[in-house]
């Protein structure tokens, strides 16, 4: 009987330490890759990649925090970035979503949409800073 218990605690353990190495494996392969819109242009230019895990880790748990709206919006103009999440171990583009980034007038917070899955977010100062610091290695309020 005790046999069975010891084993049983093993067995947990085991399964606990594979879950979290696989979640840290799964980070390390991905990057968000962030675009910045040329000044007064509807084109975007490559602006940075983030490799941390931890940092991709932190933006995924932002978004995923985020009660996203569906709403189709029309901005009156266009986004001050695009980032997309990609695996680092494929070769092709990745066919994932892509994020548009707005700087809201006082630069206080973000605004987000997914064209692709029609979500539209504003986001509290709190998160807003959070992201942009993430994204691009800025505060908010020195942009």
């Amino acid at each position: 009987m005790k046999d069975n218990k010891i084993f049983i605690v093993f067995i947990a353990i085991f399964l606990v330490l594979i879950g979290v190495s696989s979640n840290v494996i799964k980070n390390k392969e991905n990057k968000i890759v962030v675009e910045k819109r040329v000044n007064g242009t509807d084109e975007y230019e490559f602006y940075s990649e983030i490799m941390s895990s931890k940092e991709v880790q932190n933006a995924r748990d932002i978004l995923s925090s985020i009660k996203w709206e569906n709403a189709t919006v029309n901005m009156v103009r266009n986004a001050d970035y695009v980032f997309h999440f990609e695996d680092t171990r494929e070769k092709q583009k990745p066919n994932g979503l892509i994020y548009a980034l707005w700087i809201s007038p006082d630069k206080d917070k973000i605004e987000l949409v997914i064209d692709s899955e029609v979500k539209y977010v504003q986001l509290d100062k709190e998160k807003s800073e959070k992201l942009f610091k993430i994204i691009t290695g800025k505060n908010l309020s020195e942009t």
